[in-house]
């Protein structure tokens, strides 16, 4: 799959995240076979770009891969001003966020709410593409609610803009995440336009990721809280795809490995204070799919301390070893 000059390893793709795609989850990533990542969404409000919050979200130094970035917001120049802030800051893509269903995005008319208003969606969409000189892409949820699957409409409006690649996941904004991911709209988007369309929503397996591949038509597929606790699944669906084998689990040596360099770059990259607290989130996640341990979680979630934290990873990997 190519997306403007950029030829990707393979098509498969993390998405976006809220809180979870930052530098060191994306380097895990694509170290374990993403095809490309793409950074957590970005507000196009200037007044935050200066947070420490936005400024850890914006550093591209050690980015490795294509440098992917989303963006999210509701006013056409002030996205275009978006766009061009973080090409300046590394970005080699920019990605338009229409698919965020969260109520405190949706409430300042961005995400998923725009696909409400076709008009301000080509305005926006317009205004980016025209204001760098990277490719743009979109990603879009296929509609606002199930009586409203205006995603075809949306696809036709992207293309007609110049976007160069449009991701979508298989739900409404109203659906929210419930349910399961219908992927026939994809399939009539994928019909309806030329760009390359990548299909996102409840991939969790190899197996699925062809299934909705040869089903929709698309492009590539996105991998979103299937990766959470699992990066190893960009490498396993890569494979398959290519080959049609079932790569091996990773050893419980290597989920040692991972969890613990992944842990250490979150300190690194955080500081101590709220890299031990990101920590939590990411280490229940691999605990929960790879190795369950419902006390140690427990336990770790009360370790404060950041030197604490690896002692006591070391500890309780060293016992299940």
């Amino acid at each position: 799959m190519r997306i403007g000059p950029y030829l990707l390893d393979n098509p498969v793709i993390l998405a976006p995240m809220a809180g979870v795609t930052d530098l060191p989850f994306r380097q895990l990533c694509n170290e374990l076979g993403a095809g490309l990542t793409v950074s957590e969404m970005l507000s196009s409000n200037p007044r935050v770009w200066q947070t420490q919050k936005s400024q850890k979200r914006m550093g591209h130094a050690n980015e490795p891969g294509i440098k992917a970035v989303q963006i999210a917001g509701c006013e056409p120049e002030l996205m275009a001003q978006a766009a061009q802030h973080n090409v300046a800051n590394g970005a080699q893509i920019i990605d338009i966020n229409m698919g965020c269903p969260a109520k405190k995005v949706n409430k300042k008319m961005a995400g998923s709410a725009l696909l409400q208003y076709p008009d301000l969606v080509q305005d926006i969409l317009y205004a980016v593409v025209n204001a760098v000189d990277v490719p743009v892409t979109l990603k879009i949820r296929t509609g606002w609610d199930p009586d409203n699957r205006n995603g075809v409409a949306i696809a036709q409006l992207a293309e007609q803009a110049g976007i160069q690649s449009l991701a979508v996941h298989g739900r409404t904004r109203a659906c929210m995440y419930k349910g399961e991911a219908e992927y026939d709209t994809i399939r009539a988007i994928k019909q309806a336009v030329t760009i390359p369309v990548v299909a996102n929503g409840d991939i969790r397996t190899p197996a699925k990721a062809r299934e909705v591949l040869a089903y929709t038509g698309a492009d590539a597929i996105m991998i979103g809280r299937g990766a959470q606790g699992n990066p190893w699944l960009f490498r396993e669906i890569a494979h398959y795809l290519a080959t049609g084998e079932q790569l091996a689990k990773p050893s419980m040596s290597e989920v040692t490995d991972v969890v613990m360099r992944h842990v250490k770059r979150l300190h690194e990259h955080y500081g101590d204070f709220t890299g031990v607290r990101i920590a939590r989130k990411h280490v229940g996640w691999y605990l929960q799919e790879q190795q369950p341990a419902a006390e140690f979680r427990r336990q770790f979630v009360t370790i404060e301390d950041a030197a604490e934290q690896i002692d006591a990873l070391a500890t309780f990997f060293n016992s299940v070893n």
